[in-house]
């Protein structure tokens, strides 16, 4: 079997300065939680990460779940946003944060994923499981069997608000990726996040996420507390054409929490970037094919690349090509013929198949026995020019 060959084209050169400016990176920030996670939306790369996969108690941040369902089950047709809600007893009677929903009152399901949403409320969160699924048991089935299709892998739900259970919890990975699925499925029952208030009962009531007034590009997403949970935040922030994901548990304070994903976002935004490397289809060569009706065949990109890496980065970045020795006709056009490497401070950051770009169509058989003519005076030049080695070099 033939051996296959190697090229390497770079793309952009570094010397000197260049070099060793690209090579010093920015050291990532100190960060004061229990877990955190900051992840590119588009990419899902994560860039910072600290017991990411630990299982927290996830306190509020249970609720990006919960009106996950929601608006999944309103899309769904099964509930609507101008329903009319008996609020339960049970509601009325959840602990911890409220917004405030009388026993027996009707409420719009509208109000209550605000009261969810902006206001954090305990009992506005039972009160939507209920309506959703009969129970806020039945519900947090729903919330699993949700999980496990988004494909979280460290989060498991009891209730539907984010109170302490032992068996309830949610690793900050997790949290990132629920939230970029909700920015993703649902971008309209999104907009609800970026609100900075709403009035209920005569009792105004602001958003929890301060960032929404501290940060012009934060737009979501949720805050969360309880003793043994700590201080946490999910944050969703976009600048340009670039969104990151931040996920702070069991920060000391709300100032702390705030604080932290502040650095976080600032780390992220100023040393990262989105860009693709390679277009699918793009053309990088051509290559000789035997046999064929033309002696050369183009050869491109099989797929898309789009990363996320410093910035710094992309500048240095080459490319290396695997190609067959041998070539042979027919190919279609989309056969796969190689790959190409992609290569960022001497790690490889993607491998792209190297497909054929056109048909080349088979020689008749006169054509294809000069080729192989050709081919064997080739093959016998190759294995003169490799060097023997002598016994007095042995």
């Amino acid at each position: 079997m033939r051996l296959m060959r190697l090229l390497t084209m770079v793309m952009v050169g570094c010397v000197g300065q260049g070099v060793l400016a690209q090579m010093i990176l920015p050291p990532p920030p100190s960060i004061a939680a229990s877990g955190y996670v900051l992840m590119d939306a588009e990419t899902h790369t994560i860039l910072l990460e600290h017991n990411s996969r630990e299982k927290l108690a996830p306190a509020s941040l249970t609720k990006i779940m919960t009106s996950y369902v929601a608006a999944a089950e309103i899309a769904a047709g099964s509930v609507a946003m101008d329903d009319d809600v008996v609020v339960s007893e049970n509601a009325w009677r959840a602990v911890g944060s409220r917004m405030f929903i009388d026993p027996n009152s009707i409420v719009k399901f509208s109000d209550l994923l605000r009261g969810v949403i902006i206001q954090s409320g305990n009992d506005a969160s039972v009160a939507v499981a209920e309506h959703v699924a009969g129970s806020e048991e039945q519900f947090a089935v729903m919330m699993n069997r949700t999980g496990e299709a988004l494909g979280l892998e460290d989060s498991y739900f009891m209730n539907s608000a984010g109170l302490p259970d032992p068996d309830h919890y949610m690793s900050a990975r997790d949290v990132a990726i629920l939230s970029d699925a909700l920015i993703r499925d649902y971008p309209e029952h999104y907009k609800i996040y970026a609100e900075r208030e709403f009035e209920y009962n005569n009792i105004n009531q602001p958003n929890r996420n301060r960032l929404l007034t501290l940060d012009p590009s934060v737009d979501g997403i949720k805050t969360g507390y309880t003793e043994d949970a700590g201080y946490c935040l999910a944050v969703s922030a976009k600048r340009d054409d670039m969104r990151l994901i931040s996920v702070v548990m069991g920060a000391e304070s709300t100032s702390a929490r705030t604080r932290e994903t502040r650095k976080l976002l600032s780390y992220g935004f100023r040393n990262y970037r989105t860009k693709i490397l390679v277009s699918e289809g793009e053309h990088v060569t051509d290559a000789r094919i035997w046999f064929g009706t033309t002696e050369q065949v183009p050869i491109g990109v099989g797929e898309t690349i789009k990363k996320t890496m410093f910035q710094r980065l992309f500048d240095g970045v080459t490319r290396e090509l695997i190609l067959p020795d041998l070539i042979e006709a027919p190919v279609e056009a989309g056969t796969k013929l190689g790959e190409l490497r992609l290569i960022a401070a001497e790690e490889e950051v993607a491998r792209v198949p190297l497909i054929a770009l056109a048909r080349v169509e088979e020689k008749g058989i006169f054509g294809r026995m000069w080729d192989s003519v050709l081919l064997m005076f080739e093959d016998t030049q190759r294995r003169s020019q490799v060097p023997t080695t002598t016994d007095a070099e042995s």
